[in-house]
């Protein structure tokens, strides 16, 4: 049987996952045992799961050995796409809540998730070791919020081992066993991948039906080509050859894929001889932010281009078009689920693969309806059209919407409902969870979550609100690009669509900002952030000047004002003829000091 871990951050899925290994004897039981399954750097470092990851344990219990495949989840709800397809190979979940912290805003996303699959979820209450731990009332919460009775939780701590030998036996009582039938053809559905640079992509497949060994031949129902499989294992907790693979298992395949477009997430594989009806696969991840990624230096445009390849494998959310900038050379506009998202595939980019990049400013998408009844997704400011083209052709603009939950202390109340008021928000639900906890749901333009919502929030609480979204659609709005222009010529890579009330605080901040990171001139540089035809901020950067009346020691002031008027022609000149180059330094500095 397979189940899964499921829980917001820091309430101890990592922790809890070291301990049902050890206790299953998959690792050996060592102090230096911890977050084992958290294999990135970028995990280790945050301290938080970004990629989920799957072992196989084997656990003695009344006489008979059971074999339980066990999925680490991540808990930020910009790795959703990450827990919905580990549920889509799961039987059950582990619904891990802190007895501290109580019911989060993710805890609600993840339940219905589990929900909608329709799998067995078992409720535990982790960390009731804590000074502060309240478990009776955080199972007063989950029998309100989830109508699950508060004698089934168990309560746990995963840091002192504390009731986790009651976990296994639970989940093998109340779990399901796999439907599949090893007399069937084979069958299994792909659900993760990873490149090797030894033996190129590997697969995670989840056997639905029927075995698999080495030598046999199989087809993938997506791309109908047929490979060898070449080995097969599980993951104990590190890659484990084995001889066959059975039906209910989870386990890793090599299978000599050429390339790493041959790997397609949710893509079911048949026996050769016997292909069937492929399973629905998954829904595929909705990019809610998009940003553009170039290289700093653009001799490293061929090697970029094949990291990103390969890390997309690991991360099939991400959605990779190629683009061209003016000011940046050439590129890509990454699709991502989030802004932490973003930032993370930014550090593994640079982490795993040495890659340095420039990343621009993250944008939603948004959609422009014209009048001819034609429609326009629009993913860059650069094709967002201008003011005329909007006055005499398009019907309307739309920016996409979110239906957010925040849950929270009752003393923030005031504090947080101000907040998503000045983001243009619209209340639609308040509810108390218990005497001191309160439930917020307001719908928010994603424009205003992407950006530094998350934490405002986080300060205005005190670091208690929990935040969680779910996109809801597009509404109509009042959107203008902005456009940076220097000496008169604009700088794509700079340009920037917002609601028209934003306009001029944001110019004027990033024209001061833009003014000091650029180098002076031997010609004055004008700096200019514009809606349209209007110029909404300016900033000026005087030319360097040599001083060409030091040889005057006196005679006539004309002398002095002949040279000075040459000089100031010349200037003029310069800045007519001359380009103003902005450095691949100056513009990493002024996205870095953005985000």
């Amino acid at each position: 049987m397979k189940h899964s871990l499921l829980a917001l951050l820091d309430h101890g899925k990592s922790t809890l996952a070291d301990r049902l290994l050890e206790l299953s004897h998959t690792i050996n039981k060592r102090k230096d045992n911890k977050q084992v399954l958290d294999k990135l750097k970028v995990e280790r470092e945050r301290g938080i799961t970004v990629k989920a990851q799957s072992a196989s344990m084997f656990y003695d219990y009344k006489g008979k050995r059971y074999l339980l495949n066990l999925i680490d989840t991540p808990g930020h709800m910009d790795f959703n796409f990450e827990v919905s397809r580990s549920l889509a190979a799961c039987q059950g979940t582990l619904l891990l809540v802190d007895a501290a912290q109580g019911i989060q805003a993710q805890t609600v996303a993840n339940f219905y998730l589990a929900y909608g699959q329709d799998i067995k979820i078992i409720p535990v209450i982790n960390k009731i070791d804590l000074p502060s731990a309240e478990p009776d009332r955080v199972a007063s919460q989950i029998e309100v919020a989830f109508e699950m009775p508060a004698s089934e939780c168990l309560q746990i701590s995963a840091k002192s081992n504390l009731n986790v030998d009651r976990i296994l036996p639970t989940i093998i009582e109340n779990v399901p066993p796999p439907s599949g039938d090893i007399n069937k053809p084979f069958k299994a559905l792909l659900f993760d991948s990873w490149y090797d640079t030894y033996v190129g992509v590997i697969c995670l497949m989840a056997v639905v039906d029927g075995t698999v060994k080495k030598g046999d031949k199989i087809v993938s129902a997506f791309s109908e080509r047929r490979y060898e499989v070449t080995e097969t294992g599980i993951m104990y907790p590190e890659q484990t050859p084995t001889s066959s693979l059975y039906a209910g298992q989870v386990g890793y395949f090599v299978l000599n894929m050429k390339t790493l477009s041959e790997s397609h997430v949710g893509d079911t594989f048949f026996d050769h001889k016997n292909i069937g009806t492929p399973m629905p696969g998954f829904v595929p991840a909705k990019p809610m932010v998009w940003a553009g990624i170039f290289p700093i230096d653009t001799a490293d445009f061929e090697k970029l281009d094949q990291s990103i390849a390969k890390l997309t494998l690991s991360d099939s959310s991400v959605m990779v078009q190629k683009e061209t900038s003016t000011a940046l050379g050439q590129g890509w506009r990454l699709g991502f689920l989030g802004t932490l998202h973003m930032d993370v595939f930014r550090q593994r980019l640079e982490q795993e693969y040495d890659a340095n990049i420039i990343i621009t400013a993250p944008t939603v998408p948004y959609k422009i309806e014209y009048r001819d009844g034609s429609h326009k997704l629009i993913r860059n400011p650069t094709e967002f059209p201008d003011m005329d083209e909007i006055s005499a052709k398009v019907q309307r603009v739309q920016e996409p919407m979110v239906r957010s939950t925040i849950i929270f202390p009752k003393e923030y109340l005031g504090d947080i409902m101000m907040l998503c008021g000045s983001r243009r928000g619209t209340p639609l639900e308040h509810t108390y969870l218990d005497e001191s906890r309160v439930l917020l749901k307001y719908r928010l333009p994603l424009a205003e979550v992407v950006t530094d919502f998350h934490d405002e929030l986080k300060g205005r609480s005190s670091g208690f609100a929990s935040f969680d979204y779910e996109e809801d659609g597009y509404d109509d709005a009042d959107l203008v690009k902005m456009n940076i222009v220097l000496n008169s010529k604009p700088v794509d890579a700079l340009s920037i669509i917002l609601h028209r009330s934003q306009a001029e605080t944001v110019a004027r901040d990033w024209v001061k900002r833009l003014k000091a990171l650029l180098s002076r001139q031997l010609f004055e540089i004008v700096i200019q952030a514009s809606v349209g035809n209007k110029v909404v901020a300016r900033e000026g950067l005087s030319a360097m000047r040599k001083n060409v009346t030091a040889k005057c020691y006196g005679g006539d002031v004309s002398r002095k004002m002949k040279l000075l008027n040459k000089q100031k022609e010349g200037k003029k000149r310069m800045k007519a003829i001359g380009g103003v180059e902005v450095s691949q330094e100056a513009f990493y500095d002024f996205m870095a000091k953005k985000k």
